[in-house]
Parts: C-alpha cells; sequence; structure tokens
C-alpha cells in the first residue's frame, strides 16, 4: 500500500543526502569535539563548519550558534536562561497566545514559581500577532519578548521585523523560535532586528534529536545556562557535543538554504493544488488562517460537520495532523484556532496538511482522494 506523508511540520524525512554527510562521522570518526589531541580537533573542525551553515540560515554570527538538543531545549535556555540572568526583582516575560508548548510552557513555568509575571499577547483572527498590541504591553520591565515566525498549525506568518523594531527600542530581549520558517523561507535575524533564534534540525530533513539557539553577542551576555558541567558551547551548554547530530543539522543546513526558494515555489503549488481538489469535491471545507501570508507547506483546513480525529483514522495511509506534534492526544481543542476567535466546535473539525521536500503530485492525487472518503464517511456516520 502506497504511504504518503504530509506532515512535515511535525517532522520531516530524513535526506539521503544528509545521511551521506553524517556516515563517515558515525562510523570512523572518534574523539571528543573538546579534546586538544588531532582526533579532537578533527571532531571540532566538522562542528564549526556546521556553526557556519547553521549561522547562514538564519543570518546569524557563527560565534553565537549554540548547539543544543532541539529546539525545545533552545526555547527553554532562551526563557529560562534570561530570567536566570536577570538583575532585580521579578519582571515581566511576553509571548504570544500561539507559542509552542516549549514556549508557552516554560512560560507558566517560571510565572508560577514567582519568577516573572507572565504577559499574552493576543491575535488577530487572522492568526498573527500585531506589532501594536506588542507596543502597547511592553515596558522597561520586560526581560524578554518570544513570538514565533511562523506558527507550526496555521502556517501563519508573524511580522517578525515590526514587532522586534518595537521590542529593540525599549532595550528588551526579543526571542523568536523560528523553526518552521527557518528552512522554508528567507528569515534573517540581522535584518530583522532578532536576538535569539531557535532552530531544528528534524524540521529540516536533517536529524532528530539535535538544534540551536542562534544569539547575537550582546544577547549571549544576557544568558545564563540550564545546564552545568565543563562549560562547553561558551558556557552555555555544557555536555559533549554530538558530532554526527551536528554535522548533520549543518548539512541540512545547507541544503535548506540553497533550494528553499524553489521548493518553496514547487510545494506551495501542490498545497494549492491539494485545497483547491478538496473543496471542488466536499462542501463545507474552509482554511484557517490568513492564507494570504503563510508558510507555502502549510494548509490548516475545517471540514464542517467532521471530527478530525474521525477523519484522521480513516485516512490511514496519509499521514496527516490535527496540530502541533507536542500537543497530540490532547482531548482539548487547538488553543491556536482557540486564541483565533474559532469555536470549539470549529477547532475539533480542524486538519493540518503540511507538505515538504519529497512531496510529489501523485501524493497530492491519493492524499485528495483518501480525504474525500474519509470525511463522507466521518459526516455520514454522524448525520
Amino acid at each position: 500500500m502506497r504511504e504518503v506523508y504530509l506532515d512535515y511540520n511535525a517532522s520531516a524525512p530524513l535526506d539521503e543526502r544528509v545521511v551521506e554527510e553524517m556516515r563517515p562521522v558515525l562510523s570512523e570518526a572518534v574523539g571528543n569535539a573538546s579534546s586538544v589531541h588531532r582526533f579532537g580537533r578533527r571532531q571540532a573542525a566538522l562542528v564549526d563548519e556546521a556553526r557556519e551553515h547553521v549561522a547562514e540560515l538564519v543570518g546569524g554570527h557563527p560565534g553565537g550558534v549554540v548547539f543544543t538538543s532541539g529546539a525545545t531545549e533552545a526555547n527553554n535556555l532562551a526563557l529560562q536562561g534570561a530570567v536566570a540572568a536577570m538583575t532585580g526583582g521579578a519582571a515581566r516575560l511576553m509571548v504570544s497566545a500561539i507559542e509552542h508548548a516549549s514556549v508557552s510552557r516554560t512560560a507558566q513555568w517560571l510565572a508560577d514559581r514567582g519568577l516573572v509575571k507572565l504577559e499574552v499577547v493576543g491575535v488577530t483572527a487572522a492568526g498573527w500577532v500585531r506589532p501594536d498590541m506588542v507596543a502597547e504591553l511592553i515596558g522597561p520591565d520586560v526581560v524578554v519578548v518570544s513570538v514565533m515566525a511562523a506558527n507550526s498549525e496555521t502556517g501563519v506568518l508573524t511580522p517578525v521585523g515590526e514587532i522586534a523594531e518595537q521590542v529593540r527600542e525599549r532595550g528588551v530581549l526579543f526571542h523568536c523560535d523560528a523553526t518552521q520558517m527557518a528552512g522554508r523561507m528567507s528569515f534573517d535575524m540581522g535584518e530583522l532586528g532578532v536576538d535569539l533564534v531557535s532552530v531544528s534540525g528534524h524540521k529540516i530533513c536533517g536529524p532528530g534529536g539535535v538544534g540551536a539557539l542562534i544569539c547575537t553577542r550582546q544577547a549571549q551576555r544576557r544568558l545564563e545556562p540550564l545546564l552545568m558541567g565543563g562549560g562547553h558551547e561558551r558556557g552555555l551548554r555544557s555536555g559533549s557535543l554530538n558530532v554526527a547530530g551536528i554535522v548533520g543539522l549543518g548539512a541540512a543546513a545547507r541544503l535548506a538554504a540553497e533550494e528553499r526558494l524553489q521548493e518553496a515555489g514547487r510545494v506551495s503549488a501542490l498545497r494549492d493544488r491539494l485545497v483547491a481538489e478538496m473543496m471542488s469535491r466536499l462542501e463545507g471545507v474552509h482554511e484557517n488562517g490568513d492564507v494570504k501570508r503563510r508558510l507555502p507547506n502549510t494548509a490548516n483546513v475545517r471540514f464542517v460537520g467532521a471530527d478530525s480525529e474521525a477523519v484522521m483514522a480513516n485516512m490511514d495511509p496519509v499521514a496527516v495532523s490535527a496540530g502541533s506534534a507536542c500537543s497530540a492526544g490532547s482531548i482539548e481543542p487547538s488553543r491556536v484556532l482557540l486564541a483565533m476567535g474559532l469555536s470549539r466546535d470549529a477547532a475539533f473539525e480542524s486538519v493540518r496538511f503540511s507538505l515538504g521536500r519529497f512531496t510529489s503530485e501523485e501524493d497530492i492525487d491519493l492524499a485528495v482522494d483518501v480525504a474525500v472518503r474519509a470525511v463522507e464517511r466521518v459526516r455520514s456516520m454522524t448525520s
């Protein structure tokens, strides 16, 4: 049976070209990248090369790349590290209402312990954060503002540069989770004015379990580490480096930077075809979020009268999602869609389709047929 994978926003398939660059490190390389002997120096050279590729992907400086176990750890380091480094009394922490759980739950954890006062910035019905809303809430007592570049569930883009301008005017750290946007669209933290950027390998057809927090030089000095030990990664992330994973992340970052423009055009055409075909064959199909400002690979679709969990259960062997992979298994509707003003019923009827590098026209044809049958079956069972 042909399988179709349309859940790239959860995790993208590993590119064979990345595997080939990792293979010699896994099978032949030996030594700790922190060791001074020739074996260690060879490992360190591989890490340094990967730093350059990761930094280039987001317009950062290689010296500002702090390798982590993924974007979740990078997000935690940005928020917890900034709070731990602040001086004086309790301050405010600002995050948007549609952040990934690794930001929203970390922020709530810090607030629950009285370390900060949490300020949640709402979003428009279209799913993006208005810069003026940030400007109204921000003040000198804010330690860090965290707003994602693109939402994983809807694909809607945030006006990062405009928000950064508001934040920087007040001397506040600005963190941006660019996990979904980096590698799919152009993102330059220098041009945008972002201080801290999180990325992850498995979102860009690289290995899982490796990511990075990319910092400006000024921002690095305003963070405290989460992990103590040998003082690796400029003192911000102790632990012997995962050289093979880092090499894979670097290779994936390089390939994404080289191919993202071409891929964006190809994938967006496939996504639009997918949605158009489903709309032509089914009644009551609506897209959630701003369709004019979103990732090229993502469509969040509501099938009126069809529970999303039931639809997904009937879509095998086509893989889609009802939201973020980190909220899978929850019986609650998507908090992202609720924050946009959708009703609970509408949120429970919404499915995310996310395409990527290896999605083909044949995949789309099969996905449309399977989705139409699944929705029709679920509606017939509840009518």
